[in-house]
């Protein structure tokens, strides 16, 4: 068994608690407007690894972790790879290596997968399902029902929703989000990620046409000012 990832970030500070190894897997299913890594959209590319090998790699690392940190699966979107993700999640589980799984809640067969997980950071995309398919593509009910499941297993939650000027960066969605994040149970943190558009030379070096050409980057105080409404 093998699997592709595009990147390895050795020392991440922002994805998960502690210091973390980030695995950025191969592959999305989405096609987010917002997205800033276009080159991860194929599951083709990146760099072929089997479980063993991945999780030697990861263990160099371990001693820089301490008590809070571990690995993080990224992407791309890692539920694009579930069989190859849930054998080296064993590994690393036989290694007591902490597991985040960053994740835009798309995918199948992790049922099991969602057992070796420690935290989970979900990307809220948007809370309605016109919404939802305007910035993805796609239909809102597979990440319901990845939802549902993280639920029922009662899995710890970190909350994520990337902010765009003119689409989503008003009070009133903020409360309305504030609404639908309140009936999600073990999160414990919330974040607003501003638009940024750094990713912009990615599409034209690959022929993509980019679907916000023209918005500005979100004003990072105003993002601010919204994530405050959102947790007060």
């Amino acid at each position: 068994m093998v699997g592709y990832v595009n990147k390895i970030e050795s020392m991440g500070l922002v994805d998960g608690p502690g210091i973390r190894t980030v695995i950025f897997m191969q592959g999305c299913m989405l096609r987010c407007i917002f997205c800033h890594n276009p080159e991860s959209w194929s599951f083709k590319g990146g760099t072929k690894y089997t479980p063993l090998e991945l999780v030697n790699k990861i263990s160099r690392f371990k001693p820089y972790y301490g008590e809070d940190g571990g690995v993080t699966f990224s992407g791309g979107e890692p539920l694009g790879q579930p069989e190859f993700l849930l054998e080296t999640c064993k590994l690393l589980k036989k290694e007591n290596i902490n597991i985040c799984l960053d994740t835009s809640g798309v995918g199948t067969k992790y049922e099991e997968l969602l057992d070796y997980i420690d935290l989970i950071i979900l990307d809220i995309k948007h809370i309605t399902p016109k919404g939802y398919e305007m910035i993805t593509g796609a239909k809102m009910d597979k990440f319901q029902k990845f939802l549902e499941t993280v639920q029922r297993k009662n899995k710890k939650l970190w909350l994520r929703q990337v902010i765009i000027p003119g689409i989503n960066d008003t009070k009133e969605y903020i409360l309305e989000l504030k609404e639908y994040i309140s009936k999600i149970k073990n999160v414990e943190k919330v974040e607003l990620l501003p638009y940024h558009t750094m990713g912009i030379g990615k599409y034209k070096d690959l022929n993509i046409k980019y679907k916000l050409d023209g918005v500005p980057p979100m004003d990072n105080l105003k993002c601010k000012e919204l994530e405050k409404i959102l947790n007060d």
